[in-house]
């Protein structure tokens, strides 16, 4: 991977999107390599303070298959594979049609579909499933699948570390498009994903992934990094999305922090589709023509991108008291701290933007369209050759004192995360943690209701809310219905129902 600062050509556009890749080669089996994970910025910036991604106990994880490939034709059921397979097993999917939920709850499994003459193995939900394919098992791979019309996600990860999810085509999927979620030491690349209602891509509570090479579009957030740490997001054609690229915290999550997060060399162009998420959701509050959007993330670089023709803003930064909520949750800390502006093509942005963003131009007695805005508090951010934009709420800003990110090629882990040893006591823990809070927090609204309201309809009935995460019913008008979670046995309902209701925060 070039470690030069690379302005995106549509040359390379297409072939970036045309098959290719980064770690190993081209065609090459996904591989998580060694990284320079410990780099300073250049120019003397420090980002010693809280890094975690030196630990590790093992060799660099390689998902090169190392056991048996079992065949899935048309007809067969994915499912009946997985359970078949062990660790090191790579189940390849022929071309055709597949009705099903896949969950992967085992070590070190591929799933790769096979593409003939352009066909792809292709899984249907028919608009009557939820998922398309979940994992919670460690070192998983999935890749060269067509996902359609399921009700909640395309791929979501379940506190499963080491991933990668790669060339994947996924369109109207509900929710989420691709969404790891509690996971660690992750790769999404090369992945075409259209027509989600929240995140195409939504990394959720994880830590050192690797976003790139992804070309999403006509959802209503394109790429999300939220309450997630040391992530770069590069070289994405992001596209005719409500907003394009977010980095925020979206409080009431167990993990309550946002920060290193690197957004680089993407096309951010032409996010003014209208929203149509879930109403009340987090995201139905992003204002079409949203380019990039730093909502309370702390230490966010963003650098060497074309962000252009965003009608509210090509950069918008706010806290959560600004913009959005604020929940409540003392922990949470709402500001923007430390977002760092280098050279980015901006162009057209903000020729139609809210009546929040034109007072505040007339506050500071500023005219022509918006480039970046800030609104609200947060201390130490700067930015670099601010004459060529036009900027409201970032006069006070310092000049950066580095230009690039140059060596820092990756966040990923120099060693693999070893796999995670759950506790039979912490199953509860870990479910709620992987599962629950993709959708709940504790005080505010996400896609469900707070973990509040279901504490105080289920607190003396933890059985009860066991058996209605099984077999859920739509009881609220203004939320959307939960997808069953039958995948999960009796015995882990239970005690993530009995988790779920003695969580305080």
């Amino acid at each position: 991977m070039s470690k030069g600062k690379i302005i995106l050509s549509a040359v390379l556009v297409a072939a970036a999107f045309a098959g290719g890749t980064y770690y190993g080669g081209k065609n090459s089996a996904p591989v998580i390599t060694s990284s320079t994970g410990g780099a300073s910025f250049s120019g003397g910036y420090d980002k010693s303070k809280d890094i975690e991604a030196q630990a590790g106990t093992t060799d660099v994880v390689d998902l090169k298959a190392t056991g048996n490939v079992i065949v899935v034709k048309e007809g067969d059921l994915i499912m009946d594979a997985v359970k078949a397979a062990k660790p090191g097993d790579t189940i390849q999917i022929m071309p055709g049609t597949y009705h099903e939920t896949v969950y992967v709850d085992k070590e070190s499994i591929s799933l790769v579909g096979v593409i003939k003459e352009g066909k792809r193995a292709t899984l249907d939900g028919k608009g009557i499933l939820n998922d398309a394919v979940l994992y919670s098992g460690n070192n998983f791979s999935v890749e060269n699948l067509k996902i359609t019309q399921y009700k909640g996600n395309g791929i979501m990860g379940q506190a499963g570390n080491n991933f990668v999810i790669r060339n994947n085509v996924i369109v109207d999927t509900g929710v989420y498009g691709i969404f790891p979620q509690l996971g660690k030491n992750g790769v999404v690349e090369h992945n075409v994903i259209s027509g989600i209602e929240d995140a195409a891509i939504y990394v959720g509570m994880s830590d050192n992934i690797q976003v790139a090479y992804n070309d999403v579009f006509e959802s209503v957030a394109g790429i999300e990094i939220e309450n997630s740490r040391h992530a770069i997001v590069e070289n994405n054609y992001v596209h005719n999305n409500t907003g394009g690229i977010l980095a925020f915290i979206t409080p009431g999550l167990p993990i309550k922090t946002t920060y290193d997060v690197i957004i680089r060399n993407n096309f951010v162009v032409d996010n003014n589709h209208e929203n149509f998420a879930i109403p009340g959701s987090m995201v139905a509050m992003i204002p079409p023509g949203s380019g990039v959007v730093v909502w309370a993330g702390d230490d966010v670089i963003i650098e060497g991108n074309i962000i252009t023709n965003n009608k509210t803003a090509g950069i918008l930064i706010s806290d959560h008291i600004s913009f959005g909520n604020a929940t409540g949750d003392p922990d949470s800390e709402p500001y923007p701290d430390r977002t760092m502006i280098l050279d980015n093509v901006m162009m057209s942005n903000g020729y139609d933007t809210i009546d929040e963003v034109k007072a505040l131009m007339l506050t500071e007695f500023k005219q022509g369209n918006a480039d970046i805005v800030k609104v609200g508090g947060g201390v130490d951010s700067c930015i670099i050759n601010r004459h060529r934009y036009v900027t409201v709420g970032v006069d006070d800003w310092k000049e950066c004192d580095f230009t690039n990110t140059d060596n820092i090629e990756t966040y990923l882990l120099d060693k693999p995360v070893p796999p995670r040893e759950i506790d039979h006591s912490e199953r509860g823990k870990i479910a709620y943690l992987g599962i629950c809070t993709g959708c709940h927090t504790y005080s505010g609204r996400m896609i469900g209701p707070p973990v509040q309201i279901i504490q105080a309809l289920y607190m003396d009935n933890p059985q009860g809310l066991a058996d209605w995460i099984a077999n859920p019913t739509k009881k609220r008008e203004d939320y959307p219905e939960m997808p069953p979670q039958n995948y999960l046995d009796d015995e882990t309902r239970l005690a993530v129902a009995k988790y779920m209701l003695s969580v305080s925060n």
